[in-house]
């Protein structure tokens, strides 16, 4: 399947899509759900788990040469944690992933993530059809 969604897209290989949970925050089935329709709809999906540090998520998204790393944040941390990711990727020197964060992320908290260098912010209750879409369109071709 994620041949064929990779051929149908004209991108020479799936979209290689990290997904963790940093901090102490200890729900996870979203995040579960996301991983699902990312690889439904043809991405691979690397799922880090629970309760990972920037500097852990960073090196495995270097390892695993990924196009996309997205963060589900659901303790209200997201801001703190954010903040850590991208000090952490430029560290690294791999200022040229996107991040993405998912959660329970006010319209207030969503500008600062982006205005920090967060690429796309999903508050809960985004469509996964619309969540797809915006991951698949920040991974390079």
């Amino acid at each position: 399947m994620a041949a064929e969604a990779s051929v149908a897209t004209g991108r020479p290989r799936p979209v290689r899509v990290l997904l963790a949970k940093p901090g102490l925050d200890g729900h996870d089935r979203g995040v579960k759900v996301v991983a699902m329709a990312l690889r439904d709809a043809g991405a691979e999906v690397i799922y880090l788990g629970m309760r990972r540090t920037p500097e852990q998520i960073v090196r495995a998204a270097l390892h695993e040469d990924v196009d996309v790393i997205g963060l589900s944040i659901l303790s209200g941390a997201h801001v703190a944690l954010s903040t850590e990711m991208v000090a952490e990727r430029e560290r690294q020197g791999c200022s040229s992933i996107p991040i993405v964060v998912g959660g329970t992320v006010s319209d207030h908290d969503a500008q600062t993530l982006r205005t920090i260098g967060i690429n796309e912010v999903f508050p809960t209750g985004t469509s996964l059809a619309s969540l797809v879409e915006a991951i698949t369109a920040l991974a390079p071709v």
